[in-house]
């Protein structure tokens, strides 16, 4: 089977509405329809990535190939984990995770897309704290960045949401001009301070060398649903 000589195809996330996996190839097809159906408004510009600059059936290879890149380049110093988000047993969109050296740095970047005909029901803050449960309590991450231009309000307000703390600028060129991206992070110890949502991760036993953790122990969770964690303050 499969799962045998690449164990992240049984990995799976899974929060109160959502399930984080890697798809089938049947299911790469759906998430790739739902990037062709408009990730947002085409008279606004929110990512780098050129969603609105390309014909719909571009949109969706561009997902396919993405995908299957990222898989094909993986290794243990230099990886991208592309989880399709799944709501109510159909997909919705994708949360990915980075990271180059974790197995020294134990640091992440995230970035995420959901297709328009799923927003504003919250279930981009559910992706992306899902994601989060993985890095801290899966992999035991110390800290999670995350970017975004400084006019995308929804996601300055999922970052703000979720506790990542301002972490600087950087600037890039989009269509011949400069534009300012917010850096944001999160440390595992404003992580923990925060009441989340239980969160289930399963199939990572296996996993770890992928991540860059050989020779070292995922943190892992008691048996069964992982419980929140009730503020401090």
């Amino acid at each position: 089977m499969l799962v045998e000589h690449w164990p992240m195809k049984g990995l799976s996330v899974r929060s109160p509405r959502l399930e984080l996996r890697l798809p089938s190839e049947e299911e790469l097809a759906e998430v790739a329809d739902v990037a062709a159906r408009g990730v947002h408004d085409p008279n606004a510009r929110p990512f780098l990535t050129p969603w609105t600059d390309l014909p719909p059936a571009e949109r969706a290879r561009h997902v396919v190939q993405l995908h299957w890149s990222r898989l094909g380049r993986w290794t243990p110093q230099d990886w991208a984990l592309e989880l399709v988000a799944f709501f109510e047993g159909r997909p919705v969109g994708v949360q990915d995770m980075r990271a180059v050296d974790f197995g020294i740095r134990r640091e992440i970047v995230s970035g995420s897309w959901i297709g328009l005909d799923h927003q504003g029901r919250g279930l981009g803050t559910e992706m992306r704290a899902a994601m989060l449960h993985l890095a801290f309590e899966g992999l035991g991450a110390v800290s999670a960045t995350s970017m975004s231009f400084t006019d995308n309000i929804s996601s300055v307000s999922v970052s703000r949401k979720l506790g990542y703390r301002p972490d600087g600028i950087t600037r890039d060129v989009l269509h011949g001009k400069v534009v300012e991206s917010q850096r944001f992070r999160l440390s595992r110890e404003d992580w923990r301070s925060q009441e989340r949502p239980p969160v289930r991760v399963s199939g990572l036993a296996g996993c770890e060398e992928l991540f860059g953790m050989s020779g070292t122990a995922a943190v892992t969770c008691p048996p069964g649903v992982c419980r929140p964690r009730r503020s401090r303050a």
